[in-house]
């Protein structure tokens, strides 16, 4: 994500090409209305030939180890003691959408993975909300017409 491009920004849809990601696979990621409108007015007051977070170096990117020192020092302002890294965010991201009712494969395609068995790490985390599944035959009996329902 580092060596993100203006071009790599579709705000139109909402969405992050990310080129050359693990694997050296290309994929597609959610791109939130929020960030949309902090990276506009990012641009607004970067001026930014080639990437969006530039390096030290004319036409670089930010590396990946000064990335990680801007998520510490935020994440040290913000108070937040545990143990995390920029990879923890990825695995936050997907459990969120898991817990928000995003299907498992969607999730898949949104992380670039390639088993599902790897995208299943993420179900662990949200066995929490299996208490609120209904199951389809209560559905189906409440439907059903003279039905008392409790």
């Amino acid at each position: 994500m580092v060596p993100l491009r203006r071009e790599d920004l579709d705000f139109s849809r909402n969405l992050i090409h990310i080129r050359q990601a693990k694997g050296d696979k290309d994929r597609y990621t959610l791109l939130s209305n929020t960030v949309i409108d902090l990276l506009r007015t990012y641009m607004k007051t970067h001026a930014v030939i080639d990437y969006r977070f530039p390096g030290a170096q004319c036409g670089s990117h930010l590396s990946e180890r000064a990335a990680q020192a801007i998520f510490d020092r935020a994440k040290h302002k913000a108070g937040i003691l545990k143990k995390a890294s920029i990879h923890t965010l990825r695995h936050s991201f997907a459990t969120h959408l898991l817990e928000g009712g995003t299907d498992l494969r969607h999730i898949q395609e949104l992380l670039g993975l390639a088993d599902v068995k790897t995208t299943q790490i993420y179900t662990h985390v949200s066995k929490k909300d299996l208490a609120y599944i209904r199951s389809p035959l209560d559905r189906i009996m409440d439907n059903l017409p003279n039905r008392k329902k409790e």
